[in-house]
């Protein structure tokens, strides 16, 4: 896991579209800001978790999803959105 004061490297929302795991092997999403790789996960294989793609900011749709945010600490935040 990252933590508050990493300096972490920022990806415009091109460039995180691009990490969905079928243009590039990357499976990365993006939440309240920060990218996640989520490439680990068994439940994102070929970029897809259930009705959500990769490449993709999820902040908005979490909401709907059964978890909460707690979610994500289980991955590295390796980015910022800008």
């Amino acid at each position: 896991m990252s933590t508050p004061d990493q300096i972490l490297p920022i990806y415009t929302k091109s460039q995180l579209a691009l990490r969905n795991g079928q243009d590039r092997p990357e499976i990365w999403v993006a939440y309240l800001g920060l990218i996640y790789d989520v490439g680990s996960s068994r439940l994102w294989r070929n970029g897809k978790h259930y009705e959500h793609w990769a490449g993709q900011d999820l902040t908005d749709e979490l909401k709907d999803a059964p978890h909460t945010h707690a979610v994500f600490e289980k991955f590295t935040a390796i980015g910022k959105l800008a």
